[in-house]
């Protein structure tokens, strides 16, 4: 296959959760293909550095400090990215958070928001922005960033299974309808990811070696790795998929 079907050149590419692990690494893989990036966290201080890594491989990088659980900061981010780049040819959904485990039923209303409007209710309003302005400009591609979680629960971590399965029937609900318009929406599915986020379970050797008795290919995934599966579904190298979730797992699942 010709390499120019992995090319971004010219493309505008937003990226939530950008300021490290899985988000980190899919800015710069975009931005190494060729889009310019515009990248989206809590942390002004850490965007800042990652944006010196995209101009450092010569495409431009746009900071924008962002709330995914509050609606106003999206508006605020899709607009402030318009008003800069003009459009957004590519979305990652990628924030997310796990704040608490245990047994889901002891789990507290607040605990159920946080988590559901951060992993959930961020990427669809954000979805519903973008998917707008997609339209408007008569295509577009997005990613959503869910778990291996979203497929087969755990224990201990409910709620963000519930959270994680919900992006995976969110991608597949928007790739219906946003087919007719050109835009693609498909989805990432990672098993256990070397990040900060999931450092719980990597760190846990015991854990860890329990999970690699059914795990084909038994180590633990890179952020890297993570992103190449994001650059393939943003890429022309998978124009005619939308509505899938690829799950990178090891084999763990089968």
């Amino acid at each position: 296959m010709n390499s120019t079907y992995l090319s971004l050149e010219g493309k505008i590419a937003l990226v939530t959760g950008a300021s490290r692990g899985i988000g980190k690494a899919v800015a710069l893989i975009l931005a190494d293909a060729g889009a310019d990036v515009a990248i989206a966290s809590r942390t002004q201080s850490e965007l800042e550095k990652v944006a010196e890594e995209i101009r450092a491989l010569g495409r431009r990088a746009l900071v924008v400090p962002t709330h995914i659980r509050e609606v106003e900061s999206l508006r605020r981010l899709t607009e402030t990215v318009k008003n800069e780049f003009g459009r957004i040819d590519i979305l990652v959904n990628n924030a997310a958070t796990n704040p608490g485990m245990g047994p889901l039923v002891d789990q507290s209303e607040k605990m159920y928001d946080q988590i559901m409007n951060t992993n959930l209710k961020g990427y669809t309003i954000l979805s519903q922005l973008v998917g707008r302005m997609m339209v408007e400009q008569g295509g577009g591609n997005i990613v959503n960033v869910s778990s291996v979680g979203g497929t087969t629960p755990d224990v201990g971590v409910g709620l963000y299974c519930v959270s994680k399965a919900g992006i995976i029937m969110l991608t597949r609900a928007m790739a219906l309808e946003l087919g007719q318009h050109n835009i693609r929406v498909n989805c990432l599915a990672p098993g256990i990811v070397k990040t900060k986020f999931s450092q719980a379970f990597w760190s846990n050797e015991a854990a860890l070696e329990e999970e690699f008795k059914h795990t084909p290919i038994a180590r633990v995934a890179e952020p890297e790795e993570a992103a190449r599966v994001v650059l393939f579904l943003a890429s022309n190298a998978s124009s005619y998929i939308t509505g899938q979730t690829i799950v990178m797992d090891g084999g763990s699942s089968i």
